[in-house]
């Protein structure tokens, strides 16, 4: 969880709030702050400072060796008759900055003016030769991240493509050279006129490089996006390859702003160009930039921002000395320092953009509870799938399921209602004293089992209560809570679903052959986040057995699977390292994970092809035809067919395969690295909702689709996304068709998905060309076992 701090001046106490650790820059600064000067940043509001790894001197020696080059080239213009030049070792005349564990302290930021994107082969040679020796040199210090300033010129641009990929090589090689830095490109959210960098670039024997857009050309705003994609592309998504942005004054659609929200972003920095200046002369940002930056400072891991060239100015130190370690303070040492100076309180020389942040800071929506203690936490973190019908549980397991009221609220209204409504039809009951007879399977710890008593003691409608559980140390809580919560009014049994006859109506201590009931209504919470993926449709299918097969009902009546393809490099890059590491299945594996920083990149509002679709539904109970269709095959009455009997199977559960071919309209270019899988429920849908009062939807269900988990069950935590992750990510152009396919199979021993997506690009009004396209990627190295 990011850091954060405890307003003790706001109107609630201890309200918890992200830090904000407040950098400063300047590009005008060519060599290591002294001690004096660094106090002086610091007392003017900043936790860190940036520090150039080379000074002036060794710039010149760097454009004289270039001129040098290139004068000798020009004299000698046979093929391979000059050497590259070479640029020497640092020297102490060469840099301010030297080694101690303060350095680490210290923001690196490499050379301005060096070009690797040149195409002239002696300044792209002579710019990545600086960036290895400041990397490597940086690295040397102790300094833990550097700064590098990004492309000033896109690919887009036309004859820039090589100079795009010759700098993310370049930036390949410097990590290589760096092996414990994390290194930052500085680029642009996008081509706003004034946000380039200012120091003028290597050039051939002087030569100005232009590099300004021409006078009212349109701006690619997604241009710098592609630019950094190649980048890290290129650089395979290495974790210590991260983006620093510059936010523009005015900001770009939502479009390209949730696309770099998605990004491993570690820095926001802001120039005074992007603020404005409020009434009382003082500098202050537009409501939609204050939006942005709270929107980002809810990431587990918060970017840092860094004010360029908002001063303060320093003055010259008389008498420099190193700086020691008990005078130089970590940030988080800075940052607390301020916070708790900076409480409402102007402080003597405070720079005016950072207190302004600093009045952002606590303008923030505190942390809810939830949030500090879960949800936050959870972001884009990787869990496996649970395997509930192989695996037994832990009670902690259970205990966060049961930490989430509004399911269980849910449950109960869904369960009041079948009740209430049973009983103003005068529906008739499996038991032989008139009770409805409900079963909860799968009863876990007994969440569910309470929310039946409860709906019954509602409605006045008697019940007995059959808890059903296969986990033999659950099997041990449930007879405690029987005794301890509920009374002994609920008959508890250890088995599986699959197995249990029903309910016993015969005396347990006869010799006779047994007697077993029907149940009314089914109780279960076997839901995964997809809905299925937890094989809620095959243990349902087990259990229906004892369902009473003219009036009994199910909760859930049915749930539905819905997908749509996102970007979420930072999950993509977190596969990768797993699957590089020891885990062969992490890219076949579909994880289950809280998605935060993702971009979903179908269009809204696209007719037909919404951004989220449905895949598929299940329903309960069956028809009894296919029921009876079922025990055919099981009987070895059916040959041939598809689905688990091309698989050396009977095909009895052929039934619950699915496949679903969807399309998703892209209006802008961009790359998915996965599907994002979600569901909706219908617990219970009554059949006497009173249609003359307008009470069309009286169906209870629970939902953690984005656009309508807050309509249907809001603030409900008990299920994350799914995420079915690409091998390979997918780039495609704008205006794109991209064509999703998905399959549920069986075998009749296991359950898997296999997905697969094409990109596709229209050429004429009757013609499609084929543009990209993922593998088929498959989980039945890791399918749920039944």
């Amino acid at each position: 969880m990011s850091d954060a701090f405890m307003d003790q001046e706001s109107n609630g106490f201890n309200e918890v709030r992200p830090t904000f650790y407040i950098g400063q820059h300047d590009s005008t600064r060519t060599e290591t702050l002294t001690e004096l000067q660094y106090g002086q940043v610091l007392n003017a509001g900043f936790s860190y400072v940036t520090t150039p790894i080379t000074n002036e001197h060794f710039h010149d020696r760097v454009i004289n060796l270039l001129k040098s080059t290139l004068l000798g080239a020009k004299t000698n213009e046979q093929a391979g008759s000059i050497p590259d030049p070479v640029v020497p070792p640092l020297t102490t005349e060469d840099t301010n900055l030297f080694p101690g564990t303060y350095t680490s302290g210290l923001v690196a930021y490499s050379s301005p003016w060096i070009d690797l994107c040149s195409s002239n082969h002696a300044v792209s040679s002579i710019s990545r030769q600086v960036l290895n020796l400041e990397v490597s040199y940086a690295n040397f210090c102790g300094a833990r991240s550097i700064i590098i300033p990004g492309p000033r010129q896109d690919s887009v641009n036309t004859g820039n493509s090589q100079g795009i990929t010759q700098y993310a090589r370049a930036i390949k090689e410097a990590l290589s050279i760096g092996t414990r830095v994390s290194i930052f490109i500085h680029i642009p959210m996008y081509r706003e006129p004034g946000l380039e960098e200012k120091v003028p670039l290597l050039s051939p024997l002087g030569e100005d490089v232009d590099i300004s857009s021409p006078e009212g050309k349109e701006i690619d705003i997604f241009s710098s996006w592609d630019s950094w994609h190649v980048i890290r592309s290129v650089c395979e998504y290495d974790a210590r390859l991260c983006v620093a942005i510059k936010i523009p004054r005015l900001l770009p659609e939502k479009a390209l702003q949730t696309r770099w929200f998605s990004e491993p972003v570690q820095y926001l920095t802001f120039s005074p160009q992007t603020f404005q200046t409020n009434k009382a002369g003082h500098p202050a940002l537009s409501r939609n930039h204050q939006e942005l930056i709270f929107t980002y400072m809810r990431l587990k891991n918060a970017p840092y921002f860094l004010l360029c060239d908002v001063g303060p100015e320093l003055e010259p130190d008389p008498s420099p000395k190193e700086i020691t370690t008990a005078e130089f303070p970590t940030l988080a040492q800075a940052a607390a320092r301020e916070t708790a100076n900076s409480g409402g309180k102007k402080l003597r020389g405070l720079n005016s953009y950072s207190a302004y942040l600093r009045h952002l800071e606590r303008q923030q929506e505190p942390l809810s509870d939830l949030e500090q203690s879960t949800l936050t936490n959870f972001q884009d973190w990787l869990q496996s799938p649970l395997q509930p019908l192989s695996d037994n549980l832990e009670s902690i397991t259970y205990e966060v399921f049961e930490g989430d009221p509004v399911k269980y609220l849910q449950y109960e209204t869904a369960i009041t209602a079948a009740l209430a409504e049973w009983a103003a039809l005068g529906k008739p009951t499996s038991s032989p004293g008139g009770e409805v007879v409900i079963a909860v399977a799968g009863s876990g710890r007994g969440p569910l089992v309470t929310r039946a008593l409860r709906a019954s003691e509602s409605t006045g409608v008697p019940v007995r209560v059959w808890a059903v559980e296969k986990n033999p140390n659950a099997y041990v809580y449930l007879l405690r809570q029987n005794q301890r919560e509920w009374g002994g009014r609920v008959t508890v049994v250890k088995t599986d679903m699959r197995a249990w006859k029903g309910p016993l109506l015969s005396d347990p201590s006869s010799t006779s052959e047994p007697t077993y009931g029907k149940v009314d209504i089914l109780v279960s919470e076997l839901l995964g986040s997809f809905g299925d993926n937890e094989l809620s449709p095959e243990c349902l299918d087990g259990i229906q057995h004892v369902l009473a097969p003219t009036h009994g009902i199910s909760i859930p009546a049915s749930y539905t699977a819905h997908v749509s393809p996102i970007s979420t490099p930072r999950i993509y890059a977190d596969i990768r390292q797993r699957a590089l590491a020891a885990d062969e299945n992490a890219f076949d594996t579909p994880w289950v994970v809280r998605l935060f920083a993702l971009d979903f990149v179908a269009a809204r509002g696209v007719p037909g092809h919404p951004r989220f679709q449905e895949a598929w539904e299940f329903s309960h109970p069956l028809p009894q035809s296919i029921l009876d269709a079922v025990e055919v095959r099981r009987a070895g009455g059916v040959a041939g067919g598809g689905g688990g009997s091309m698989a050396g199977a009977v095909g009895a559960n052929d039934h619950n395969a699915r496949h679903s071919h969807l399309t998703f309209v892209c209006r802008t270019r961009g790359v998915i690295h996965g599907l994002a899988g979600y569901f909706e429920s219908v617990l219970y849908a009554p059949t006497t909702f009173n249609r003359a009062e307008g009470e069309d939807d009286a169906k209870i269900e629970l939902s953690i689709l984005p656009e309508n988990i807050d309509l249907k069950s809001k603030d409900m935590v008990s299920w994350f996304p799914i995420f079915f992750p690409l091998k390979q990510p997918l780039y495609f152009p704008p205006d794109t068709e991209l064509e999703v396919s998905m399959w549920r199979q069986t075998d009749d021993a296991k359950v898997w998905y296999e997905w697969m997506v094409e990109a596709f690009m229209w050429v004429s009004e009757s013609q499609r060309v084929r543009v990209g396209g993922s593998d088929l990627c498959s989980s039945r190295k890791v399918a749920c076992l039944l």
